[in-house]
């Protein structure tokens, strides 16, 4: 089947690209203004980039239905700073709550339960019952439409939960950190199950019998 997904109205390429492209890892992001002060919101259009310097990609779209730009983008446009945090299985409930369309009088923060502490390096602060945060810089922010602002960040201090990192590997303990993924609509998916795959030199996959082998297998 062939689609040509240009010519579909945007919901349905949203749909599409959405159902496709996963599992998702969520940013909950947490900005600051002088106008409404702290907010939080889960975006699963996000990933990281790279390193040297650590990069994070997030895709932010504005509210359903009124079209107008979320806090988020709006204060990061305006700020240029903002803390991405992570979200595991104990996190999941309260960034359901945070992705509400509470009245600007009325803060996600406190009533989806999270304690904020100061952040090291930018105004944002982050969420201390995230299993990890990333304090970030905005390198650029992409207008793809009115609608849509992919926003590339720097990594300038990042904090993890005590007892998540491996000291010896240098990675997150996958035993330990249990982040969740978006699927599409109201799904979403565990990542406690593992598999290894080495890739192996090409003369050892020469030596393995190369492409019969692979086919065998």
């Amino acid at each position: 089947m062939e689609i040509d997904i240009q010519s579909l109205d945007p919901a349905d390429q949203y749909r599409l690209i959405s159902s496709t492209v996963v599992p998702r890892p969520i940013a909950l992001i947490t900005t600051w203004s002088e106008r409404t002060g702290h907010n939080a919101a889960p975006f699963s259009f996000f990933n990281a980039m790279g390193e040297n310097p650590p990069v994070l990609a997030i895709g932010l779209e504005d509210k359903r239905g009124s079209g107008e730009l979320k806090d988020t983008t709006i204060n990061i446009k305006e700020t240029g700073e903002f803390v991405v945090h992570l979200v595991d299985e104990a996190l999941a409930a309260a960034m359901n709550v945070c992705a509400i369309s509470f009245p600007p009088e009325v803060s996600e923060i406190e009533q989806a339960g999270l304690t904020l502490a100061p952040s090291s390096k930018v105004r944002p602060q982050r969420i201390v019952q995230a299993p990890v945060a990333f304090e970030c810089r905005k390198i650029a922010m992409i207008e793809v439409n009115q609608h849509r602002h992919i926003t590339l960040g720097e990594v300038v201090r990042m904090h993890v939960r005590d007892g998540l990192f491996d000291m010896e590997t240098g990675y997150i303990d996958p035993d330990r950190y249990h982040p969740i993924g978006r699927m599409f609509g109201r799904l979403y998916t565990q990542t406690r199950q593992h598999f290894e795959m080495e890739v192996p030199a090409y003369e050892a996959w020469l030596a393995g019998g190369g492409k019969e082998a692979s086919a065998g297998r």
